[in-house]
């Protein structure tokens, strides 16, 4: 595996004293949950993506923002980083730990605050679930629309940190589409608000240069987010293929008919096998690809949209095209593609996540080139889609206990984020950059553009001590990673280069 990230400056790791942390810590915050002992780090050492992992200096535990802050303030007069943690799902090392740093977990945070039912909005602290402010708000018919598949375990402020998507954003858009506010503290400890109660608000649009920034520019204490009305009626159409050049063909078709669904996805064969043995949803096995389209609305609407949509998927050359009968049968379509990661898993001792984006007009051309790149490093892929608004999810089979597989595969997931860079995408559609993709952030952007990004990061934390060497790569990296050349041997920041 390559390294991705390391702490140590010249070879040694910042000197920072872990027991007089400790002792500063407990002096000052009494009241605080400190984990200290080799035995209760060990949880902490990864986040969903767990081929990487870093045991902690130590973890702490706040309940109460006045802790928060405090624990801040102590961290930042003595320069130790600080990593800001939710539920730890995350799938790109965006909340992996530091082996000189403390791990701030913001799970206790996890009380919805208040529900507006007339406003359609509702306050909550950073670790409450995604799929409990929907179940809050179900009793007012209204709900949150963005819904990650791991949307039963995730907490909303690991959401805004790393703008997370689901399966019905093409529709309802991303988390950024979805806040009114967020209240955060600064690697300093002090209070600020970001957004407002209004639809707008005067001056930069702090509140979306904020969401996606992985916890690098502040610690997130209460988000207010928007809740939309429950459509009165939602049909999911089934449709296979026998390829999926074709199947990714009538993504664009459906779109360019004017159509808008509530959801759109796709699964190939590898995918579709492993989703029905695992969750028994009906799906063709046979079938090269499926499609899972979701029209919402009101029930003339809907209506006129599915024989409209079952056209398209007929002209493309759909080999079965299926309507969910009832309620029941819609759930078990959803459920056979939002368990599709965990169904791959059974399929081969690793996988290997990815999540890049792409121009959905160029869906069958990444497919194929995916293909040949599976065949050349000699690993399968399974591919699961967010197809709709171009974002992929292919799964990389392999086995870390075989030597030289866990290497192949992140080469491979490399090779497939430098083509979606290629046809002119994006390196994350929803799991943001993280550590794991640190490296082609130096393909996705040139030495210009990540200058400017390390001054919006000196803005917020002039020290770097906030989530370092996490989402933007220093000019360094890039060069020694093939990408673009130091000019005249000189790096902007210097002081971000120290983690």
């Amino acid at each position: 595996m390559n390294i991705l990230y390391d702490e140590r400056v010249d070879g040694v790791l910042p000197t920072i004293d872990k027991q007089q942390l400790l002792q500063a810590l407990q002096a000052r915050l009494p009241d605080l949950d400190i984990l200290h002992r080799e035995e209760e780090l060990r949880p902490y050492e990864c986040d969903g993506l767990s081929a990487y992992r870093t045991t902690p200096m130590l973890v702490v535990l706040p309940q109460r923002v006045e802790q928060v802050k405090t624990l801040l303030k102590v961290c930042h007069e003595r320069g130790v980083p600080v990593v800001a943690r939710g539920a730890g799902t995350g799938l790109s090392g965006g909340a992996l730990p530091l082996e000189k740093g403390v791990l701030l977990v913001m799970a206790r945070f996890n009380k919805i605050l208040h529900i507006d039912p007339a406003g359609r909005y509702a306050r909550v602290q950073p670790g409450v679930r995604n799929l409990a402010i929907s179940q809050a708000a179900a009793p007012h018919d209204l709900y949150y629309a963005p819904d990650p598949s791991s949307q039963i375990a995730c907490s909303i402020g690991g959401n805004v940190a790393e703008n997370a998507g689901g399966v019905h954003c093409l529709k309802y858009g991303l988390t950024v589409h979805n806040l009114l506010k967020v209240d955060i503290l600064t690697v300093e400890g002090e209070h600020m608000v970001l957004g407002s109660d209004a639809l707008d608000s005067p001056g930069f649009d702090l509140l979306a240069l904020f969401t996606g920034s992985e916890g690098m520019l502040g610690v997130i204490t209460e988000v207010t987010v928007k809740l939309l009305p429950k459509p009165q009626v939602a049909r999911v159409l089934l449709a296979a293929f026998d390829s999926v050049e074709k199947a990714g063909r009538a993504v664009a078709d459906i779109i360019a008919e004017g159509i808008i669904p509530g959801g759109l996805e796709m699964m190939d064969n590898l995918a579709i096998r492993a989703a029905e043995d695992f969750i028994h949803a009906g799906y063709p096995v046979e079938a090269e690809a499926i499609l899972l389209c979701e029209l919402d609305g009101v029930e003339a609407d809907v209506h006129d949209d599915c024989d409209r949509v079952r056209a398209v998927l007929q002209r493309a050359g759909a080999t079965e095209i299926r309507q969910a009968k009832d309620e029941a049968e819609r759930v078990r379509f959803w459920a056979g593609r939002k368990n599709a990661f965990p169904a791959v898993g059974r399929l081969s001792p690793d996988y290997y996540c990815m999540d890049g984006t792409i121009p959905r007009r160029e869906l069958p051309g990444v497919l194929k080139g995916i293909s040949a790149l599976s065949e050349e490093y000699g690993l399968r892929v399974a591919n699961v889609f967010h197809a709709g608004d171009g974002n992929m999810h292919p799964l990389i089979l392999f086995d870390a206990n075989q030597p030289g597989e866990l290497d192949r595969a992140e080469a491979l997931g490399g090779k497939i984020l430098e083509l979606c860079v290629k046809v002119g995408g994006s390196i994350t559609g929803e799991h943001g950059v993280g550590r794991e993709k640190i490296n082609q952030m130096c393909a996705q952007f040139n030495s210009d553009e990540l200058t400017l990004f390390h001054a919006v990061k000196a803005a917020f934390d002039p020290a770097g001590t906030l989530n370092p060497g996490k989402n933007i790569p220093t000019l360094h990296r890039c060069a020694e990673f093939g990408a673009m050349h130091v000019h005249m041997g000189k790096v902007p920041f210097p002081e971000l280069e120290r983690f």
